[in-house]
C-alpha cells in the first residue's frame, strides 16, 4: 500500500472512530496531494512525491509552530504540534546529525571538493541519497561546516 493510500484508508478509519484532528489532517493532507497533482497534470502522483508534499506540510506546520511560540499562542502551538505528530507517521524518519554527518564526509571525499563554491554540487549529491530522510537546511549547515 503507498502512502496516498494510506492516508485515504486511515482517512475513513478516522471517520470511523471520530477522532476530528487526525481526520482533519488526513483531509489537508490528501487535498494537498490532489492539488499537487492537478499542478503537475498528471493523475496519480510518484511515491516520492507524495512524500515531498507531506514534508512540506510539515515544513509548514514547523514554521507555523515557531510563529505561534513568538506570539505566545500556546493553544494554536499546541494544536499544531498535534499535527505535526499525524503527519509525521507518513513520511521516513529523519536521519541524525551523525549519520548525515559520516554521509557528508563520505560525499565530500568521493567527489572532491573542498571549497565551499562547491557547496551546491555536494549538496546535489547528497539529497539524491538522502532523499526526504534529510532537512536541506541541516544538511547545508554541516556541508558548509566540511567545506573550507
Amino acid at each position: 500500500m503507498d502512502t496516498y493510500e494510506k492516508l485515504e484508508s486511515q482517512m475513513k478509519e478516522a471517520m470511523k472512530q471520530r477522532d476530528s484532528l487526525r481526520l482533519s489532517v488526513l483531509r489537508m493532507a490528501i487535498a494537498a496531494v490532489r492539488n499537487t497533482e492537478i499542478v503537475k497534470k498528471v493523475k496519480k502522483l510518484e511515491e516520492g512525491d507524495v512524500i515531498q508534499v507531506i514534508q512540506r506540510m510539515i515544513k509548514e506546520h514547523r514554521e507555523s509552530i515557531a510563529q505561534f511560540e513568538k506570539g505566545g499562542r500556546t493553544d494554536l502551538v499546541d494544536k499544531e504540534k498535534l499535527e505535526l505528530e499525524v503527519l509525521q507517521g507518513y513520511v521516513p524518519k529523519e536521519m541524525s546529525e551523525e549519520e548525515l554527518t559520516s554521509i557528508l564526509k563520505a560525499a565530500v571525499q568521493e567527489s572532491g571538493f573542498t571549497s565551499k563554491a562547491d557547496a551546491g554540487k555536494v549538496m546535489k549529491i547528497v539529497m539524491e541519497k538522502v532523499k526526504g530522510k534529510a532537512d536541506g537546511k541541516i544538511v547545508n549547515r554541516i556541508v558548509m561546516s566540511l567545506l573550507k
